[in-house]
């Protein structure tokens, strides 16, 4: 075995490994990403986000044609189907593959392809599986960014072909007619409108009694409501009792007595960090039941110079807040210090049909907490832009404080929600009179836009104190 030194060495290079690495490398720091797959990107680039949403967007541009009246009667009998969708969304991994890697060779960050294994506090082994050969590295700082997989219930036979979860959906040689999601969390939610996008027959199992339950009230009932609508059949408080698999389908058999049987179970509960390989019993490491890593504010383990980011410290599960986790744990590499409050102004996109993004608080939690707040509406039918797009689904919901206006919580539901969402952060991120709903009664807006819901929605909350 041979060793090398580096500044930092980060172990994953999805969102989180790509935020620390770049952090770090524009620091001058001399830096190592070390991945076991072939291709760098991670989960997200080859399993989660980039594949799943590149599959959806054709399904929603495809379903808001055949809701076009004037195409209506020509793509009746035209359908997608989920193989030519997959290899649709292989030229966007591609694409995403070759950015990351010039951004990596343009910053002089080393990729080593392997797995890792750390020895200590600041050495990596790093195995070449195609040939087994190992070699040791050293660094003064270590990154894990090792991301997350779908959790596995040891009772759940995951090597039966019609029993797949968020990772071998991606590999269906069919688009099925029927299938059972079981789970509603986010992922769930999404692939129930993919499926149903598709025209098949969705069962979504929610263990709990409300989908997506940290977001606002009203945005889970709207999507509730749309999700009922669309044709998907959403069961609340159900856990499963067993899997029974057939040759043609899967029979699941819930607590309650009732049995399901499509052609395929989505298993959509729960993740597991990916850190069971990475030898952190024996450097004293610990994680939870889940492997899941405990960390600081700073991103720090309980052995100052191992940082852990993104999937593998747990929620909130995001791309985005992933690669800014990444990023301040370089800073604080770099200079002891990182901007940590801003994790707390991420907001949530979640790509159903139709999107939901949010950010802040919701009713719920300024009301446990007595804050006098105000809510401002603006429902989609009004606006000329989603009119004429035909994308008249959804609303724009701002809560804000009674006294000094301030903006506490943006909620929005419908067409461009994960895009609307950033206009009202840029505001509400603001200190003290700059961070007020009156900046939108102000401002200015393109006409005809969707962005003019903030106006409407402002005007509508204001005239609620006024």
């Amino acid at each position: 075995m041979s060793s090398r030194m580096f500044d930092v060495i980060v172990i994953g290079s999805g969102p989180a490994g790509e935020g620390a690495a770049m952090k770090c490398s524009k620091f001058g720091k001399k830096v190592a990403i070390v991945e076991s797959y072939r291709l760098i990107g991670g989960n997200c680039t080859h399993r989660g986000t980039i594949p799943s949403k590149a599959m959806r967007q054709p399904i929603q541009n495809f379903v808001e044609l055949k809701h076009n009246s004037l195409l209506r009667d020509e793509l009746a009998n035209v359908h997608l189907h989920l193989p030519h969708l997959l290899k649709n969304a292989e030229s966007v991994i591609r694409s995403q593959v070759s950015m990351k890697d010039q951004f990596y060779r343009r910053n002089d960050v080393i990729v080593l392809n392997g797995d890792a294994k750390i020895i200590n506090a600041n050495e990596v082994m790093v195995e070449d599986p195609s040939n087994g050969s190992q070699k040791i590295y050293s660094a003064d700082s270590i990154v894990i960014a090792t991301g997350s997989r779908p959790y596995h219930p040891p009772e759940v036979d995951f090597n039966h072909p019609r029993v797949v979860d968020s990772d071998t959906v991606l590999q269906l040689p069919v688009t099925p007619h029927s299938i059972t999601i079981y789970g509603a969390g986010v992922i769930g939610c999404e692939y129930a409108s993919i499926f149903r996008g598709l025209g098949c027959k969705v069962n979504l199992i929610n263990t709990r009694d409300k989908l997506l339950s940290f977001l606002d009230d009203e945005i889970i009932d709207a999507l509730a409501y749309h999700l009922r609508e669309q044709g998907t059949i959403i069961r609340h408080n159900e856990e499963m009792e067993s899997i029974e698999t057939t040759d043609d389908g899967v029979i699941l058999h819930l607590k309650s007595g009732k049995k399901l049987k499509t052609e395929y179970l989505l298993w959509a509960n729960g993740r597991t960090g990916n850190t069971d390989k990475l030898g952190l019993d024996s450097i004293g490491i610990a994680t939870d039941s889940r492997g899941n890593i405990s960390v600081n504010e700073s991103f720090q383990t309980n052995i100052p110079n191992v940082f852990a980011v993104g999937d593998v410290i747990g929620p909130p599960g995001l791309a985005s807040a992933s690669y800014d986790q990444g990023r301040y744990a370089g800073a604080f590499i770099c200079e002891g210090k990182n901007e940590t409050s801003l994790t707390q102004n991420i907001p949530t996109g979640i790509y159903t049909s139709p999107e939901i993004s949010s950010l802040g608080f919701t009713e719920k939690e300024l009301t446990e907490q007595k804050v006098p707040y105000e809510v401002g509406h603006a429902f989609f039918k009004s606006l000329a832009r989603a009119q004429i797009t035909g994308n008249t689904t959804g609303m724009l919901k701002l809560l804000f404080h009674r006294e000094t206006f301030a903006i506490l919580g943006i909620h929005c539901f419908g067409y461009q929600a994960s895009e609307i969402i950033h206009i009202g952060q840029a505001i509400m991120v603001q200190e003290g009179k700059a961070n007020s709903i009156k900046y939108f009664v102000e401002a200015t807006f393109n006409y005809p836009t969707m962005a003019e819901a903030y106006r409407v929605a402002a005007l509508n909350g204001l005239n609620r104190v006024f």
